[in-house]
């Protein structure tokens, strides 16, 4: 079968909450996560491969848009009070794969908006189950469709109830291409655990917890197989952003909210068997605003009618293509440009002078021009430790170059807060450190 065939492929998407790139064994942790490890052993592993911002509400409206989150209504993070989510003329993934003849299924936090316009049943998917934003937020609710049905959400055992609903739509779901968007609520603080996990792991409630996010995609993998469907379907694993209070982050420097890229750089693993080789370890640079543009390419989805900012990563999941030609993928911290990454280099132009562990500077928190770009070259050195600037203006000045064409092309109010920051003056400043403004 060929891509765009007139059967398509299946597709389940599992979406972790502020895992870090070292929380899975397969990525150098101590924890036991084996059905993961068996995913990556049976397909392809990303090195590489990044969120389109270090929190939870945008990242996860790029994933499902292409695009990103300073384009579609999502900045930042959404709470339960806001009125607002995704954009209403944004279509998502599940919109494209629906329109295909796909049965779609959303199963946990959904995080893009709490009123009824905004829910993943008007965004395309036939069914929801789960907590509408993040599971430290109030009111405490667990929802069906449209409707809540607890309140508070029992958190211990909710890994095995939306293991129970994602599974049962995929036995549901035989003779119909479908979408099984998999967003669990863990990692992400408080943390919870089934008895039969609870008090397991010898790390602690973390590793608890992630030992049953492990478990339930052991589930997943195993309804696939029973049901027949296993060998058409594309299972796709990773995480919104970095992890936060605990989680390890491997040898990146930065955590959730920074973007620096222990805040941005995701596990990744991709698994079709006969399409994408097993065991492939990849170093190419991916974006999850990618997973829209590969997957309606895969499954003959119509394009989106929005321009997309990621590529069709197909050729990187297959080994086709080592990289792909790409502008630099730029990173936001709310409405404001911090940083880009071009192949191996990442380039540092702005920053807030206030990160909430130090006392806040005299006028507020200020997103503020650097006083030189910091550049540093991944490929050698992945924790962003060493400033390489000097060493390679005729870089530096490509990237600022295609940052200033591509910061163009977004809405004027992004526009606006990106010559308001390089208007600041600011004091000279070490590479790395936080900028002070001397207005």
């Amino acid at each position: 079968m060929q891509r765009g065939d007139s059967a398509p492929p299946n597709v389940v998407l599992i979406y972790a909450d502020d895992m870090g790139y070292g929380d899975l064994h397969v990525y150098g942790s101590n924890l036991s996560t084996p059905n993961i490890d068996r995913l990556a052993a049976e397909g392809v592993r990303f090195t590489n491969w990044t969120s389109a911002d270090p929190v939870c509400s945008p990242s996860r409206a790029s994933l499902l848009t292409g695009r990103y989150p300073t384009r579609v209504g999502v900045p930042r993070v959404l709470f339960p009070k806001d009125k607002e989510g995704l954009n209403l003329d944004e279509q998502t993934l599940a919109d494209l794969l629906k329109a295909r003849g796909y049965r779609t299924q959303c199963v946990g936090k959904w995080h893009l908006g709490v009123t009824p316009d905004y829910l993943p049943t008007k965004r395309g998917f036939d069914h929801y189950f789960g907590i509408p934003y993040s599971n430290d937020m109030t009111p405490s609710i667990l929802m069906q469709d449209e409707q809540i049905i607890e309140q508070p959400v029992k958190l211990d055992t909710l890994t095995q109830r939306y293991t129970d609903v994602a599974t049962k739509f995929i036995r549901d779901s035989a003779g119909s291409p479908f979408f099984l968007y998999f967003p669990h609520t863990f990692p992400h603080i408080p943390l919870a655990a089934s008895p039969r996990f609870r008090g397991k792991s010898p790390l602690g409630i973390y590793g608890d917890t992630l030992a049953e996010l492990d478990w339930s995609v052991g589930e997943v993998m195993s309804t696939l197989q029973t049901a027949g469907v296993a060998s058409n379907t594309l299972v796709i694993f990773s995480s919104d952003n970095g992890p936060w209070y605990q989680g390890s982050p491997g040898k990146l420097r930065g955590r959730k909210g920074e973007t620096w890229e222990g805040g941005v750089r995701e596990p990744f693993i991709a698994r079709m068997p006969g399409r994408i080789p097993k065991g492939r370890v990849s170093n190419s640079v991916g974006s999850m605003m990618d997973v829209v543009p590969t997957i309606t390419k895969l499954c003959g989805a119509p394009a989106p009618k929005k321009p997309v900012d990621g590529l069709d990563a197909w050729p990187l999941f297959t080994g086709a293509a080592a990289q792909l030609d790409r502008e630099p993928l730029l990173y936001f911290d709310d409405t404001h440009l911090q940083c880009a990454r071009w192949n191996q280099w990442k380039l540092h132009v702005s920053r807030y002078n206030h990160r909430g562990y130090s006392p806040a500077p005299a006028g507020g928190n200020k997103n503020l021009l650097l006083p030189k770009p910091e550049l540093y070259d991944l490929g050698k050195d992945s924790d962003e430790s060493f400033d390489v600037a000097d060493m390679h203006p005729e870089i530096v000045s490509q990237m600022l170059a295609k940052i200033e064409t591509q910061m163009k092309t977004f809405p004027d109010a992004i526009l606006h807060d990106w010559e308001e920051t390089k208007l600041r003056k600011v004091s000279p400043t070490a590479a790395g450190a936080l900028p002070r403004s001397i207005d």
